[in-house]
């Protein structure tokens, strides 16, 4: 029904065909808003999934990085526990420091791997390590720290005893680099009982 229309039928006719037809455009009137209304709704709810889509696909977010990095802290535990240096050495950047519980401190991929098989074929020819926790913690998106705490066991004295296992706290810096998560610091130390 056209405005025009309506305003005739309202100015020439008798008041109950005027409240009709006032009754009539309050009806298709609430009835415009509420497909108005779902129409902006609908609109809504398909741009905030496809943004919430997009932000899954763009970016993996901490939750993956944090998985990403307890998958390293796994690696390069079960490393150690074969006395691989090789396969540990694989997650540090190539200028990385590892400070053992002894306070050897050994510079870079090479001098990394060189300190652990020297370890692995001595004090630690016997050791296997078992996480017991990890923390992982944030800096930036690029930057995160762990840490970490393993049970070693099968260590041998300087006289070749094999010592009781303890409890080692060591703290690790890592980065991210072009997707993936590597080790430049660590530092390790025994934790007190």
């Amino acid at each position: 029904m056209s405005p025009v229309v309506v305003l005739a039928l309202l100015n020439e006719s008798t008041p109950e065909v005027a409240l009709g037809v006032k009754l009539m455009v309050i009806v298709r009137w609430e009835e415009f808003v509420i497909r108005q209304s779902l129409v902006v709704i609908l609109v809504a709810l398909a741009v905030f999934a496809a943004g919430g889509i997009a932000a899954q696909t763009a970016s993996p977010g901490p939750r993956t990085d944090e998985d990403s990095i307890r998958a390293v802290m796994a690696a390069t535990t079960d490393a150690f526990s074969r006395h691989d240096a090789k396969a540990w050495v694989k997650f540090c950047t190539p200028d990385a420091q590892l400070v053992t519980v002894r306070g050897e401190s050994m510079k870079g991929i090479a001098a990394i791997e060189k300190g652990l098989t020297t370890i692995f074929q001595t004090r630690g020819r016997n050791v296997t390590l078992k996480t017991l926790e990890v923390a992982v913690r944030f800096i930036r998106p690029d930057v995160a720290l762990a840490h970490v705490t393993n049970e070693l066991s099968g260590l041998a004295s300087p006289e070749g005893q094999t010592l009781p296992p303890h409890q080692e706290l060591s703290i690790r810096v890592l980065v991210k680099d072009q997707g993936v998560w590597r080790i430049t610091a660590f530092h390790n130390t025994i934790l007190q009982k």
